[in-house]
């Protein structure tokens, strides 16, 4: 079955797959809050139920270290089980191809943003559509673009391939996982455990984005992430300022000085070593890179930002897919209450998070970290560091056969050939390909201005109908290649 087989699919069903989608945005699936703990196994119930729906077999839940009764989540937060399911009939010479995403999803704050309730999904004409256009509008609601929508038309493109041919040209296997918001602290170890089940030759992600409808891309790469809490202590107690003000160390003027010294005035990171392992990008993905659409302004407006800043040198593209960061998340320390106190305070601390490139490695990366901090804390300062995850980057060299057939597939359903990204995100696709032994392609519609993580999220159903084109048509191609 071809593109136009799935057009027809598309066009029949469209009704159904909508409602299916505004279904599933219904349950509030937050891995993040443990009082979602039922919702975001009612989600796991949902997608496995739409696993056996579309024909696949085999399908069961998953428990994480997490998700099993009586286990600690990550830091007091909900780790749902993952679901899978399979279709194994086109033989052992066929490809095997595992589909990954996920169905857990992100807070809503702030809520008195939304314009209508995050859970309530709709449908949102855009400009110049009818209302309640399939093709054309948006559905807005938590979770439509990151990531239910974007697996669910992985699973209606096997569903429609099926339905019309009666049998897939390759071995298909989908892996949900349901602590992807919380950076899947359980995600490797069930890799690990489920290798032999989940093995493949290909995994196809679609969780990443397009650069925009008219401009189609694929990501290459996802960068890593290491993260820490820092809290510090100068003192036993507060201190009153009057009396101790100016002779004593203030934990809160010292956490201002370290967040400030982590980059230099070039905006480069300041952490020995951080750069050593930073590969240069090849000349396919320069090139690529060179011939992306940027328009500074409108990126301004995008972030609600009157300025840009970071490592001189660098063109913002460039920053944010292809180098490496350090940002400060979180800053506490002393009074933010109402009125003044009058206090030295004693305690205070941040929130770091590295964003990491090929080839850096948490390990090294984290312990340089370590070693910045113990240089730079005045003797005597007490500080515990505590971990709040890691992860490697991944990348997926273009010149890799499979990429040449994702981007032919691209090429045919948005009608121009994709150019090569890097994603500033972090996800577990690094040990996807590394446990896994596959490539990663990266087959994601979502827009820069789909409102990831914040308020109004939606997806534009047009991109939606393309991914599950696109989807069925790469099941095409890669059955072609055994």
């Amino acid at each position: 079955m071809g593109r136009l087989l799935l057009s027809d699919y598309a066009a029949a069903e469209g009704g159904r797959i909508v409602a299916t989608l505004c279904d599933w945005l219904r349950i509030p699936s937050i891995s993040a809050d443990p009082a979602h703990a039922d919702d975001v196994r009612e989600s796991a119930r949902f997608c496995a139920d739409l696993l056996r729906g579309a024909g696949l077999e085999h399908v069961e839940l998953l428990e994480t270290g997490g998700a099993r009764p009586g286990a600690p989540g990550a830091g007091g937060t909900t780790c749902g089980p993952a679901v899978y399911g399979d279709w194994l009939h086109a033989g052992p010479d066929a490809p095997t191809v595992l589909v990954y995403g996920h169905h857990d999803v992100q807070p809503v704050d702030p809520l008195d943003e939304w314009t209508s309730p995050p859970f309530e999904p709709v449908i949102v004409p855009l400009p110049g559509t009818s209302k309640g256009a399939l093709v054309d509008g948006e559905c807005r609601g938590r979770g439509s673009v990151d990531d239910k929508g974007q697996i669910l038309y992985q699973i209606e493109a096997a569903r429609g391939v099926l339905a019309g041919a009666g049998s897939l040209p390759v071995n298909l296997k989908f892996c949900v996982e349901g602590e992807e918001e919380v950076g899947s602290p359980h995600f490797e170890a069930l890799l690990v455990e489920h290798a032999a089940r989940l093995s493949c030759d290909v995994v196809v992600v679609s969780d990443t984005g397009m650069i925009a409808p008219d401009v189609p891309s694929t990501t290459v790469s996802l960068r890593g992430l290491v993260a820490f809490d820092v809290a510090l202590r100068t003192g036993r107690i507060d201190l009153h300022s009057g009396q101790w003000g100016g002779t004593v160390p203030n934990a809160a003027r010292l956490v201002a000085r370290l967040v400030s010294s982590l980059h230099d005035g070039a905006g480069r990171v300041t952490i020995p070593g951080f750069y050593d392992r930073v590969l240069p990008l090849s000349a396919p993905e320069r090139a690529s890179l060179e011939a992306q659409p940027f328009d500074e302004v409108a990126f301004m407006h995008q972030g609600g930002v009157a300025y840009l800043e970071g490592e001189e040198g660098y063109h913002p593209l460039e920053r944010v897919g292809t180098r490496p960061t350090a940002e400060v998340v979180g800053i506490r320390g002393g009074y933010d209450g109402p009125g003044i106190k009058t206090i030295v305070p004693a305690t205070a601390g941040f929130k770091v998070a590295l964003r990491l490139v090929p080839d850096q490695r948490p390990e090294e990366i984290a312990e340089a970290f370590r070693t910045w901090l113990r240089a730079a804390l005045p003797a005597g300062v007490e500080a515990k560091l505590t971990p709040e995850g890691a992860v490697a980057p991944a990348l997926t060299p273009i010149d890799h056969p499979a990429v040449g057939v994702l981007s032919r597939v691209i090429e045919r359903v948005w009608g121009a050939p994709p150019l090569f990204t890097r994603e500033g995100g972090s996800g577990p696709e690094e040990a996807l390909g590394r446990v896994l032994g596959a490539p990663v392609l990266f087959l994601g519609v979502s827009l820069p201005d789909d409102r990831f993580h914040a308020p109004n999220e939606r997806m534009v159903m047009s991109q939606f109908w393309k991914g599950l084109l696109a989807a069925g048509e790469l099941l095409v191609e890669l059955g072609a290649t055994r």
